[in-house]
This record gives C-alpha cells, sequence and structure tokens, in this order.
C-alpha cells in the first residue's frame, strides 16, 4: 500500500500545464479578409463566430398547434404567450446579429474604398490620411460605432494581417500641397 501512495505523490496533478510553458496563444484571426481579383478590391466577413442562426420550426409548429385550440385552458393561454415572447425574443436577436453584419460590411467597404490606392498597391506611400470622421460621413453613421469597428477588428490583405486602426492617421500638406498621412512621415523620419 505504501508504494501505491509513494507512487501516486510523484505524478503531476495537472499534467496538460507541462504542455503550455505559460506562453500565450498571439496568433490573430482576422474579422475580414481582403482580395485583390483583376484589380477589383473584395471584402469578405469571417463568421467564424456567427453560425448560421434560425428559429426552430418546433416552437412555431407548437404555438400554431397551441393557437388553433378553441377550448384552450388556461395553461395554454400562458403558453401560448410565453412562446410568442420567445420566438419575438428569438427574432429580435437575429436581426441584431444581422445588423452589426451589415454595419461592420459597411464601414469596412467605406475603409476599403477610401485607401483603395494603398490596398491595389500595398505602398504606405498611397495611404490618405483617414480620421474616422471621414468613414462616418461615408456610411452616415455616428463616429464612435467607427471606432468600435477599427479599434478592434483585423484585415488579412495580401501585405499581412492588420489593425483597422492602424489605416486611420492625420494628414500634412506636404510642399506640393497635397495631404500626405502622418503614417508615411512617421516611416520617412524612421528612415
Amino acid at each position: 500500500m505504501r508504494s501505491v501512495f509513494n507512487e501516486i505523490s510523484k505524478l503531476n496533478p495537472k499534467p496538460g500545464g507541462a504542455l503550455s510553458d505559460y506562453s500565450q496563444n498571439n496568433h490573430i484571426l482576422p474579422d475580414f479578409t481582403l482580395l485583390i481579383e483583376n484589380g477589383e478590391l473584395k471584402v469578405t466577413l469571417n463568421r467564424r463566430n456567427a453560425p448560421e442562426l434560425h428559429i426552430s420550426n418546433n416552437y412555431k409548429e407548437m404555438l400554431t398547434g397551441y393557437s388553433q385550440d378553441p377550448n384552450k385552458s388556461k395553461p395554454q393561454q400562458e403558453a401560448i404567450q410565453f412562446i410568442k415572447q420567445k420566438l419575438d425574443s428569438a427574432k429580435w436577436f437575429i436581426d441584431a446579429i444581422e445588423q452589426r453584419h451589415q454595419t461592420l460590411f459597411l464601414t469596412i467597404n467605406a475603409i476599403v474604398s477610401y485607401q483603395k490606392e494603398y490596398f491595389l498597391t500595398g505602398d504606405e506611400h498611397r495611404l490618405k490620411p483617414m480620421v474616422l470622421k471621414d468613414i462616418a460621413d461615408v456610411i452616415k453613421m455616428d463616429i464612435s460605432t467607427v471606432s468600435r469597428v477599427a479599434n478592434s477588428k483585423y484585415i488579412d490583405t495580401p501585405y499581412g494581417v492588420m489593425l483597422l486602426k492602424s489605416l486611420f492617421s492625420e494628414g500634412m500638406k506636404n510642399d506640393e500641397g497635397e495631404d500626405v498621412s502622418t503614417i508615411e512621415i512617421k516611416n520617412i523620419l524612421g528612415n
């Protein structure tokens, strides 16, 4: 019996801990993918965390069945009300998710369109000065909406994965009077 206790005391109670070495997984899953097809920019939304949502026909049929009973008891009437509330909540949730996807898609397309020359070439010299208000004006939404999208979303481009926020910059005029992105200025100063 003593040998069993000795053997057990040598075992690691958390064997999976040896596999992680406490380093974080820094892999980024982009929210959007940008492809260039025949000189046109195509953006897709990564819906990895948003499965296709729909309302189960079972609940619709249950509601129809209860509703068609001419001699509804009080529990049946309560069940009808309960099912209606849950179906309405589910429809609202599905509509909200779809609205979110539309907002994301509208915003990313406005950003890509605004920075088209950059995305076609990958040349940072072609980045135009762009602030949140520029995109908010294009999509006719509040600046805070654009900010939420830009601060936390990534796009996979032919030139690498980048945070949308990194595409926004103030501008300055050069000697010829052209707007130049402060990103380009910082790159020039860094060399």
